[in-house]
């Protein structure tokens, strides 16, 4: 590893960074008091956890409304008129 160039540039080199953004991220959010998860419930909410962290909320936002009127994120089972009429409100 260069860390030299790394910390010339401001990137950081150990692993607290990390450790602390899975705390943060992670842990604090699965191990809310009373909560129970499933693998698909705990990746969605993580994912969208992820983008609201990271300041991508706006960019992800557009790109689900987007595709959701074009018909290609929800399966056919969903009410696609019903959700399309919640988004254009």
């Amino acid at each position: 590893m260069k860390y030299d160039q790394y910390l010339s540039h401001g990137y950081p080199t150990g692993s607290g960074v990390v450790e602390s953004a899975c705390s943060h991220v992670v842990k604090n959010r699965m191990e809310t008091s009373g909560a129970r998860w499933g693998i698909g419930g705990a990746e969605s909410i993580l994912q969208l956890r992820s983008i609201s962290k990271s300041n991508d909320w706006d960019e992800y936002w557009n790109f689900f409304k987007t595709n959701i009127k074009n018909n290609k994120i929800l399966p056919d089972e969903y009410n696609l008129p019903e959700i399309k009429v919640m988004l254009a409100a």
